[in-house]
């Protein structure tokens, strides 16, 4: 029997989740029934809701999306439909065929989809399927939410009366209106409407001209309404016949309101069914908020949370763009109890809260923020000491309080209890709290308990590292910086850095130094060993990680060299097998032309064709038969071949060619020019002489014209004699 203490849940802020689940529910009652989940008390329970929400989380990822589950909530209609004689309005009908609809739709998709959702679909094929309430409230009310007039045959004869009656009573109207208006008794703006009823606007000193009913007048006096005499009469029939109308009405819903109570269990089941469906979709909204999975649930007590988050710290950074720090817990039988110490801020209680949280939530049908390659299992209490628990109601010290928590720890701690105390054995004096405080150790170790405490009390830290089920552990510090590092590193106690702390915050040496002569030597040996244990093994992790890097780029490597080399081998067995066959070719090509060269001489074409054929037999009887699917093969593959030697051989001229290109050309030195040297451009075809050279310009003269150039674009055509 599973059974989670209240306290438990305060201590690990398990309301701050369920209001998170709430806000993902579509439905008032679904956010109600969300803030009330709790830890589940029977263990198949539990697996049946892990599985449920699994399976709706599956729907976010494949085409099969479930359909939409939300409704209106009809507890009211379901009250009336217990107490006898009370009929339903024709909005709370339409709210029945509404949610029957809705819940006939969910349940008819999970059995079409059963082979995805094979779980979902058994709970729901638990809920009757049932087109009768629908056609029922459809053939009495019409989608505006009014009654038929085909509803009964007395309806239908009584709206047929009133339409007839209120045609006669509007034909009498406008006759009234035409004659009194005719006579000039009424006012501009002829008639009105009060009380649903047409009246003429009639003039106060015409009043007593007009018969009829005084229905009201004007602010002013000047206008009298008056409901004409001749439309009288209908009206008061009119008025009887809606009454008729509208006890005929609340016949018929009673009549309907009956037939549902026969329905009454399978509309709440619909409701009941949609609110848990509601639930479970808000469940596994959150677990793809944070992509959460369900982790291997495992028989035995073990325990091994592989890259896990705290759900609340997860989301509220994911919000802030911060990045959340994962933790590796393993819990199991040769491990039962992990001891955490090292210095404040380090991240301790985090991981104290994220192993109770994620198995509190798994024990509430909820997946969790691991690696899929995690296991767990489920305990039957989880016991937690987390906080500062003073109580002011009850006027109990901290360490009172917790002296009672730990009393009530000792009743309930057994094989199948999960235990997480936050700063062991704190509040009193530490020689006598320490003692204590081992001696509870000693007693849940004894008892075979399962748990996780975090600790500054170096005896507790020896206790750990002497007893064989019990195991240290440290949260890592930057040993430079002293910066935490919020990673949980098993096997090792941490230390406290107290006075590493205290210098870096400033403290004078001369202080830190008279505080550490105040204390045994022993117990300052002893932490600056832990905390120098602790720098080393935090250098050997960067190593490890460096190492690890390093051996799986090499791997890479490794691989990509071994397909390159595969790839080369191919090509090359291509090659031989293209080199091979050209030779054939060549000595086929030398043999035929030493048969010509014969033929030529001697003209013997006997001989010549025998030749011939027995050249052609000795190359046929190397040939295989082969299919002409094998023919195209080996033409395409020789085709490939050709192509791709081809591209080398062009590839190997262009380098060449290139090669030549870029060979250096000796070249000669340029001539001196002279005042009247014969000169003409680079690119010109005019030939001139020069007259003037200075710095570096000369003046050309072309006979024509003259013009001034740079030296440089002239080249020498005659030198002057």
């Amino acid at each position: 029997m599973i059974n989670i203490h209240e306290k438990t849940l305060q201590d690990l802020e398990f309301s701050t989740v369920l209001q998170q689940i709430s806000e993902h529910c579509i439905t008032h009652l679904g956010n109600v029934k969300a803030q009330e989940i709790s830890p589940y008390n029977d263990k198949e329970a539990l697996l049946d809701a892990l599985q449920l929400t699994n399976e709706y989380v599956s729907s976010f990822y494949n085409d099969n999306r479930i359909p939409n589950h939300g409704f209106d909530t009809i507890t009211k209609e379901l009250q009336l439909l217990r107490i006898e004689n009370t009929y339903l309005e024709t909005f709370s009908l339409k709210k029945i065929v509404s949610i029957s609809l809705t819940s006939n739709e969910v349940i008819n998709f999970l059995k079409k989809f059963e082979e995805y959702y094979p779980s979902l679909c058994l709970y729901a094929s638990k809920i009757e399927v049932t087109k009768a309430i629908i056609e029922k409230v459809d053939n009495i009310v019409d989608r505006f939410g009014d009654v038929k007039d085909n509803a009964s045959l007395l309806l239908y004869e009584i709206r047929q009366s009133i339409n007839r009656l209120k045609g006669k009573i509007n034909s009498s109207f406008v006759s009234a209106l035409n004659m009194y208006h005719n006579l000039e008794y009424l006012d501009d703006i002829r008639e009105s409407v009060v009380d649903n009823k047409r009246v003429l606007a009639v003039k106060a000193m015409y009043r007593r001209k007009v018969k009829g009913a005084i229905m009201g007048g004007s602010k002013t006096g000047s206008i009298v309404y008056i409901e004409p005499e001749t439309t009288l009469q209908h009206t008061r029939e009119l008025n009887n016949l809606e009454y008729e109308e509208s006890e005929e009405v609340v016949r018929i819903l009673k009549d309907v309101t009956n037939y549902l109570r026969d329905f009454l269990p399978v509309i709440e089941q619909y409701q009941i069914f949609l609110t848990e469906m509601d639930v479970i979709a808000a469940k596994a909204k959150y677990a793809k908020s944070m992509n959460a999975i369900l982790p291997e649930i495992v028989e035995d007590k073990h325990l091994f949370l592989r890259d896990a988050y705290h759900p609340l710290l997860y989301l509220n950074n994911l919000k802030l763009k911060e990045k959340t720090f994962p933790q590796t817990i393993v819990l199991d039988k040769s491990k039962r109890i992990i001891v955490i110490s090292g210095p404040n801020a380090g991240g301790k209680s985090i991981t104290l809260k994220t192993v109770g949280l994620l198995q509190l939530m798994l024990q509430s049908g909820m997946l969790i923020p691991v690696h899929e390659r995690s296991k767990v299992s489920v305990f039957d209490r989880i016991l937690t000491d987390i906080g500062d628990n003073q109580s002011i109601e009850n006027h109990l010290s901290t360490y009172s309080y917790r002296l009672k928590q730990m009393n009530y720890f000792l009743k309930k701690c057994n094989k199948n209890t999960l235990f997480l105390i936050d700063e062991f054995g704190t509040g009193s004096d530490p020689e006598l709290g320490g003692a204590l405080a081992e001696t509870f150790l000693e007693e849940f170790y004894a008892r075979d308990a399962f748990g996780i405490i975090t600790t500054h009390y170096a005896n507790l830290k020896v206790l750990a590292t002497e007893k064989e089920e019990m195991i240290n552990a440290n949260m890592l510090f930057d040993e430079r910086t002293l910066e935490p590092l919020y990673k949980l590193a098993l096997g090792q106690a941490g230390s406290s850095f107290t006075f590493e702390v205290a210098q870096k915050n400033g403290i004078p040496y001369g202080l830190v130094n008279r505080a550490k002569k105040k204390i045994e030597r022993s117990k300052v040996r002893f932490d600056a060993t832990i905390a120098k244990l602790q720098k080393e093994r935090s250098k050997l992790e960067k190593t490890s990680e460096s190492l690890k890097f390093n051996e799986k780029k090499k791997q890479s490597e490794a691989d990509r060299l071994e397909s390159i080399n595969a790839k080369v081998q191919k090509k090359l067995e291509n090659y031989q097998e293209l080199y091979d066959s050209n030779q054939r070719l060549i000595y086929l090509g030398q043999k035929v032309n030493d048969i010509s060269e014969k033929y030529f001489e001697d003209k013997k074409k006997k001989e010549l064709m025998a030749e011939l054929f027995r050249l052609v037999q000795i190359e046929n009887s190397k040939r295989k038969k082969v299919s002409n699917k094998q023919k195209k093969a080996i033409k395409a593959k020789e085709t490939q071949v050709k192509k791709e030697a081809e591209k080398k051989v062009e590839v190997i001229r262009k380098k060449k060619k290139e090669a030549k290109k870029k060979e250096v050309k000796i070249e000669k030195p340029k001539p001196v020019l002279k005042i009247g040297d014969r000169v003409r451009m680079h690119d010109g075809r005019a030939i001139g002489s020069i007259d003037i050279l200075e710095k570096g310009k000369a003046i050309v003269n072309y006979g024509i014209f003259t013009t001034n150039v740079n030296v440089e674009l002239l080249e020498l055509v005659e030198a002057a004699k």
